[in-house]
């Protein structure tokens, strides 16, 4: 099933360079903290240059994916990508030694996360370019996710080899030529030179830009519910370990988390759902956050990794119904700009979760921060799930495939029922990062 979107003309070749370029974010942070906290023999200079750094590189984002859609990847992201790595490579050698004037670093770090190039809702672009067939686009939506949740979990395993036999600047380094080979590999795709810009006129843009914030908030808030409620995970397993005096636990549980993802995201990919996607969006929403609601009367640390692992088979679904809501629900020519909402909403929850829960614990008990931390998706589902209708329609906008006829009748209070494979009618009627 994934093989068809594989061997679509020049799929794998994309792909490939992409995630290349993408492992670079798996990579960077952790050297880059290391790097820092090394050369200056401070955690607050470290802090700073990560706070910097990721708070540019996150809210920028929709700003960077507007030039790949004005511009077009080709044009907008050699650049982008270049300058990015050229700064990587100069904080790597400021950083090598110790002894690094910390302003520096400092300084270094905002112009460096402002210009992260937005691989990943380029990459989605492509997708949308390359298959038609929305099925297959599900199916490769669920296939790029879960690749880059391996990349992130693969990314600190990797610096955490090579610091054992070379300084952590060396990743940072690593870090920049990766993204810069894969991004120019990237380019010179056939499939991406199909990814044309796509002017506008004054007033067109702003109708069309008026559509983009009527009907991308359903899958802004669910992707910012799910980033709170994984943010606050993070911090929540690490606390829950060390409770228990095995701190070094916290990582293998958060690895059930990443797998129990992976696993959720290839099943999704690979079932026909039929039904309105913001339903199942919903739906997914409010599993997770039950899930992560039961993480609340785990026992022990075995209970943990296993309510985590649940907690995970919800993620990467919820994340790629959101993205291809967001792609329906705006022209060829925003498409990039609508994955970077999602991708940001996203990466702002996860920042946000972790500094709220981090007032509560030690404060609250463990297990009211975890059921704390579900409430975020909870509401977000609820919400995500009341229909939005434009005066005069009676058809939610944005909720039905460009080009397609008007949804039947209406779906069953459930929502999610599951499509005959061999049904000619069970094509995804869904509307839709770095």
């Amino acid at each position: 099933m994934y093989a068809a979107v594989l061997r679509t003309p020049y799929a794998l070749r994309t792909f490939g360079a992409a995630l290349l370029g993408r492992l670079s974010y798996g990579t960077v942070a952790l050297s880059l903290m290391l790097a820092v906290t090394a050369a200056t023999g401070s955690y607050a200079v470290a802090g700073a240059v990560m706070a910097l750094y990721g708070a540019a590189s996150v809210l920028l984002s929709p700003l960077r994916a507007l030039f790949i859609d004005r511009y077009g990847p080709r044009r907008a992201l050699p650049p982008m990508a270049l300058s990015y790595a050229a700064l990587l490579a100069v904080l790597a050698a400021v950083a090598w030694r110790p002894g690094a004037p910390g302003w520096l670093l400092v300084a270094l770090a905002l112009p460096t996360g402002a210009l992260t190039p937005p691989l990943g809702p380029a990459m989605r672009t492509v997708w949308g370019q390359l298959l038609s067939d929305r099925r297959l686009l599900q199916r490769a939506y669920s296939l790029d996710g879960v690749a880059e949740e391996l990349l992130l979990v693969c990314g600190p395993v990797l610096v955490g080899v090579l610091v054992l036999w070379a300084p952590a600047a060396f990743g940072v380094a690593l870090s920049a030529g990766l993204v810069a080979v894969g991004t120019l590999v990237f380019v010179a795709s056939p499939a991406v030179a199909g990814v044309a810009p796509v002017p506008r006129e004054a007033g067109r843009r702003r109708t069309a830009r008026g559509k983009v914030a009527r009907r991308l908030w359903r899958p802004v808030v669910v992707t910012l519910g799910v980033g709170i409620a994984l943010g606050a995970a993070d911090l929540l397993v690490l606390a829950f370990a060390e409770d228990r005096g095995r701190g070094g636990a916290a990582a293998w549980i958060l690895a059930a988390l990443s797998a129990g993802s992976a696993v959720g995201g290839l099943v999704n990919g690979a079932v026909d759902w039929r039904g309105a996607p913001r339903v199942r969006l919903a739906f997914l929403a409010v599993g997770l956050a039950a899930a992560l609601g039961g993480a609340a009367l785990a026992p022990g640390l075995v209970a943990l990794a296993v309510a985590a692992a649940c907690v995970g088979l919800f993620v990467a679904p919820a994340l790629t119904t959101a993205y291809l809501i967001a792609d329906d629900a705006v022209d060829a020519g925003f498409r990039t700009q609508a994955g970077a909402w999602v991708n940001t909403s996203l990466n702002a929850g996860c920042s946000a979760g972790t500094a709220g829960v981090g007032l509560l614990v030690g404060h609250v008990p463990l297990s009211l921060c975890f059921a704390a931390a579900a409430v975020a998706p909870l509401v977000a589902g609820i919400v995500a799930a009341k229909p939005l209708r434009s005066p005069g329609s009676a058809t939610p906008p944005g909720l039905r495939p460009r080009g397609s006829a008007p949804d039947p009748a209406p779906q069953s209070p459930a929502g999610l029922e599951v499509a005959q494979s061999s049904s000619p009618s069970s094509s995804e009627p869904s509307s839709s990062d770095e």
